[in-house]
């Protein structure tokens, strides 16, 4: 049987929600994998699919740059190794400075942002100095430019979720749209963009879920169409119920207010990085060994 650690249940209630027993039993049978024991809650509890953002593994903060007449902006993730730096002013002011080159100067790639001059020093120079001051490791990791036509709204919340919205609409409309971003992280912006296979392993597992109650298999083939329909709509932005009036979708708030959404891009902090984990007890128990 593998071993299933205490980092590995928290991963798992982080996803899913559900409590520490019913995940580590889910982990036992799926032998450890993360990916399966997900599956097999969701069969049998219903479990909501995980969101991006709860695989948070890394620390670091988000810069934004937003030119003064709404068109240009641009945001950039600089990651650091403790929360502590990610509070230290200087670090917060390189993030930044590299949100307003990356929209200024519109760099290719980090390695193209890295080798950009700041006031007569390189990116990579003042990187490499600011490691140096904080004495803590740190890295430029992506970045997006986004310019329009129209409008570009941004919005920050907090350091660590960065949002970036075109649309062809009032500025109250674009923060309100950029804030639901933030809050519902929508992986995609309309249900015809989801792609096949994401579908198809929704459908298996809703198909397992309702072969467990029974009902007739008409109904059965009901309960696992409606449930698509929600799954399509709780991860396609513009199917989502708006956060300020959950009567209306997104899609319906913009044609009210008369605007139209081009494209988006969110940024959270450390989103699909795996951060190691240490087991106290164990390194004592190493430690212990070597004397």
């Amino acid at each position: 049987m593998a071993d299933i650690t205490a980092a590995m249940v928290k991963e798992l209630r982080e996803r899913t929600g559900l409590g520490m027993m019913e995940c580590k039993k889910a982990l036992e049978e799926a032998q450890g994998n993360a990916e399966k024991a997900e599956e097999l809650l969701r069969i049998k509890s219903g479990a909501k699919a995980s969101k991006a953002a709860a695989r948070i593994a890394a620390e670091g903060v988000i810069g934004l740059y937003s030119a003064a007449d709404g068109k240009l902006a641009a945001m950039v993730e600089l990651n650091c190794e403790t929360d502590f730096v990610s509070k230290n002013t200087d670090f917060l002011e390189f993030a930044r400075t590299l949100a307003e080159k990356v929209a200024l100067a519109a760099p290719a790639d980090v390695a193209a942002l890295s080798a950009l001059d700041i006031d007569g020093v390189t990116v990579e120079a003042r990187r490499q100095a600011l490691v140096q001051k904080i004495g803590e490791n740190m890295s430029i990791r992506r970045f997006e430019r986004m310019e329009s036509q129209t409008r570009v709204a941004s919005y920050l919340h907090g350091v660590r979720i960065g949002v970036l919205v075109d649309l062809d609409g009032d500025e109250t409309t674009g923060k309100d749209l950029a804030m639901h971003i933030a809050f519902s992280k929508p992986q995609f912006m309309s249900r015809d963009q989801v792609d096949a296979n994401t579908i198809a392993r929704e459908r298996d597992i809703l198909a397992a879920r309702a072969s467990e109650s029974g009902k007739p298999a008409e109904i059965v083939a009901k309960m696992i169409e409606g449930g698509i329909n929600k799954f399509l709509a709780d991860i396609s932005l513009l199917g989502q119920p708006f956060v300020k009036d959950d009567k209306l979708t997104v899609e319906k708030m913009l044609a009210a207010r008369k605007a139209h959404l081009n494209r988006y891009r969110f940024f959270v902090v450390g989103e699909g990085i795996e951060k190691k984990q240490e087991d106290f007890a164990e390194e004592v128990r190493k430690q212990a060994a070597r004397q």
